[in-house]
C-alpha cells in the first residue's frame, strides 16, 4: 500500500499536467486562430464588394448600350421617315410633272383660269336670273297696266252705254258707239246697234258692211245676223232678209217676238217665205 501511495501521487501530477498543459494549448490555439478568422471574413467581405462593383459595372453597361440601341432605333425611323415623305414629294412632283403641272407658276395660272371660269359662270348664272326676273317684271308690269287700261276702258264703256241709253238722237248715239269702237274696235255688241242707228238714219249701206264686220269678228252672235236681215229689206233683198232672219232666230229664240214688229220687215210681210216662216212660228208658239 505504501508502495502504490507514490505511484498514485505521481499519476495524480501527471494528470494535472497534462490537463494544464492541454489548457494551455487550447488557450494558445484560441489565441492563434481568432486572427486567422477574422482576416478570412475580412478578405469574403472585400471579395463580395468587388464582385458588387462588378455587377454594377455590368448593369450601367447594358444600360447604356439597351440606351443607345433605342436612340439608333429612333434615328433609324425618323431617317426613313423623311426619306418616305421626299419619295412621296418626288412621286408627287414627278405626278405633277406628267399631268402638265411643270410648275407652281403653271399652277396658279390653272388656278387663276380656273377661278375666272367659276367667276364667269356665277356671273352668267346671276345675269341670266337677273335678266329672268327682269323679263317676269316686265312682263308683270305690263299686265298690270293692261289691267289697269282695261278697267279704265270697261269703266269708259259702260258710262258711253249708260249716256246711249239716255241720247234721243241717232246722230249722238253712233258718235257715242265711235267712242266705245275707238277703246273696243271688235265690239260686235257697238257695231250691231251702230248699224241699228246707221238705219234709223237711212245709211243702208253703211249699216250693211258694219254688220258683215261683225259677223265677220263672231258668226254666232244673232243681233248682227238680225241688223244685216234689216239693211237687206230695206234694200229689197228679200230672200238674203229671210236667210239671215232665219239664223238670227236659230241663235237667239228672244228675237221671235220682235219678228212682226220690226218696222224694217214691212216690205217683207207679202213675201212667201217670210209668212212661211212667221206662220211656222205661230204654230209654234
Amino acid at each position: 500500500m505504501m508502495k502504490l501511495l507514490p505511484i498514485l501521487l505521481f499519476l495524480s501530477l501527471s494528470i494535472a499536467l497534462i490537463a494544464q498543459h492541454k489548457d494551455e494549448t487550447d488557450i494558445n490555439e484560441e489565441a492563434l486562430s481568432k486572427p486567422l478568422v477574422e482576416r478570412f471574413i475580412l478578405d469574403e467581405i472585400k471579395s463580395l464588394r468587388q464582385e458588387n462593383q462588378s455587377l454594377r459595372t455590368q448593369v450601367t453597361e447594358q444600360i447604356a448600350e439597351a440606351k443607345l440601341e433605342s436612340s439608333d432605333r429612333a434615328v433609324d425611323y425618323t431617317t426613313s421617315t423623311i426619306n418616305n415623305i421626299f419619295y412621296i414629294i418626288t412621286a408627287g412632283a414627278s405626278l405633277l410633272v406628267l399631268l402638265g403641272w411643270r410648275s407652281l407658276n403653271d399652277i396658279k395660272k390653272s388656278l387663276k383660269i380656273d377661278m375666272s371660269r367659276k367667276v364667269d359662270n356665277l356671273t352668267n348664272d346671276y345675269e341670266s336670273r337677273l335678266k329672268n326676273i327682269e323679263t317676269k317684271m316686265a312682263e308683270r308690269s305690263k299686265t298690270i297696266i293692261e289691267t289697269q287700261q282695261d278697267i279704265t276702258n270697261t269703266n269708259s264703256i259702260h258710262s258711253l252705254w249708260m249716256r246711249v241709253g239716255l241720247e234721243k238722237s241717232e246722230e249722238e248715239k253712233i258718235t257715242m258707239y265711235d267712242e266705245i269702237l275707238n277703246i273696243n274696235p271688235s265690239d260686235i255688241e257697238a257695231m250691231a246697234y251702230k248699224a241699228d242707228a246707221l238705219l234709223e238714219i237711212g245709211e243702208v249701206r253703211w249699216a250693211l258692211n258694219l254688220s258683215n264686220t261683225a259677223i265677220g269678228l263672231d258668226d254666232e252672235y244673232a243681233q248682227a245676223y238680225w241688223q244685216r236681215a234689216c239693211a237687206y229689206a230695206r234694200l229689197d233683198n228679200k230672200a238674203e232678209a229671210v236667210r239671215d232672219i232665219k239664223k238670227a232666230l236659230e241663235l237667239s229664240d228672244a228675237l221671235e217676238s220682235e219678228l212682226l214688229t220690226e218696222k224694217h220687215f214691212d216690205n217683207l210681210h207679202d213675201y212667201k217665205s217670210f209668212k212661211e216662216l212667221t206662220a211656222h212660228l205661230g204654230e209654234s208658239n
